[in-house]
């Protein structure tokens, strides 16, 4: 009777060298990612706050544009907001009479204070905040 005898001592060296294998370019590759620059980073320069724009026709049935704002998580940040209108002076959006910015603020934009198209306008809000940083919370055509 003939007894094979079997031979495991080079199953678990040849699995050790596959793992360290594997260890070592899963590492480069991270590696690698970070030093060109493709890892992604997040912006926290960022603030949320948001705008809105909506036209309506009035009882004349000239075009008027609102303008609200809306706050966001950020608001007590915001210092001022203004907005322009296809690309005009910009101009401080307020609250009623003219008081202080809130949530809920709303600017009426008609052909009286503003030269509007026949068609699609282009209304850009930009909030400035207390940290003397800007950005742009609504850029639409309406």
């Amino acid at each position: 009777m003939v007894k094979l005898r079997e031979n495991e001592d080079a199953v678990s060296p040849v699995i050790g060298v596959i793992l360290m294998v594997a260890v070592t370019v899963i590492l480069a590759a991270v590696i690698a990612a970070y030093v060109f620059g493709m890892a992604g980073t997040v912006d926290t320069k960022n603030k949320v706050v948001a705008a809105t724009a909506s036209a309506h026709a009035d009882g004349d049935g000239n075009k008027v544009i609102y303008i609200t704002y809306h706050g966001g998580p950020d608001a007590d940040l915001v210092k001022e907001v203004s907005y322009t209108v296809n690309e005009g002076s910009p101009e401080p959006l307020t609250g009623s009479g003219g008081s202080s910015l809130a949530v809920g603020a709303v600017a009426k934009v008609d052909d009286t204070t503003h030269t509007l198209t026949g068609g699609k306008d282009h209304v850009v809000a930009t909030a400035r905040f207390k940290d003397a940083s800007s950005q742009v919370i609504l850029d639409t055509f309406v």
